[in-house]
């Protein structure tokens, strides 16, 4: 024979009677209708509240944009005044495009540099020496052989049409 298990009911909490609750609280209509203002003040002016932060942003935006701008031209003007200066320009020329003034002798000096700071030549890319999977010579072989066998179009253009057969 086979015996349910027997189930115990859980303790329930008192029931709490909310018309009971709600009338114990005293609110005055001052009460209400000062948190009706709090709640319609808080619509209002939480959308000009976001907008204003968003305009801010976009404010500091355009105005570091204006100072990096502010700051290209001033770099572009002392270029240009640096340019306008015949001593800049000369110097420039010598150096960029090796002109010399006439009468003077122009010496290149190759390795100029001391031992320590010259490039030094770049290590082996790996110790390892690589072998391809295939002969080259017979790949070369094969290449020419076939560059050698391949069909060459006739030109068409500049040669007459060879006369039609009755």
């Amino acid at each position: 024979m086979r015996r349910e298990p027997v189930r115990s009911t859980p303790a329930r909490a008192p029931r709490v009677d909310v018309r009971e609750w709600l009338g114990g609280l005293r609110i005055s209509g001052f009460v209400v209708i000062m948190l009706g203002l709090v709640v319609l003040g808080t619509f209002v002016l939480v959308p000009t509240v976001g907008t204003y932060m968003d305009q801010r942003q976009q404010i500091q935006a355009l105005q570091s944009a204006v100072a990096l701008s502010q700051n290209e031209v001033a770099d572009l003007q002392s270029q240009r005044e640096r340019w306008s200066d015949p001593a800049y320009i000369t110097t420039q020329a010598r150096e960029r495009l090796f002109y010399t003034m006439p009468g003077e002798v122009v010496y290149l000096i190759d390795d100029d540099l001391p031992a320590s700071q010259a490039p030094q030549e770049q290590q082996d890319v790996s110790q390892d020496v690589g072998q391809t999977r295939t002969d080259w010579m017979s790949q070369l072989v094969r290449s020419v052989t076939s560059a050698g066998a391949a069909q060459v179009a006739a030109p068409t253009i500049g040669v007459p049409d060879p006369a039609p057969t009755p």
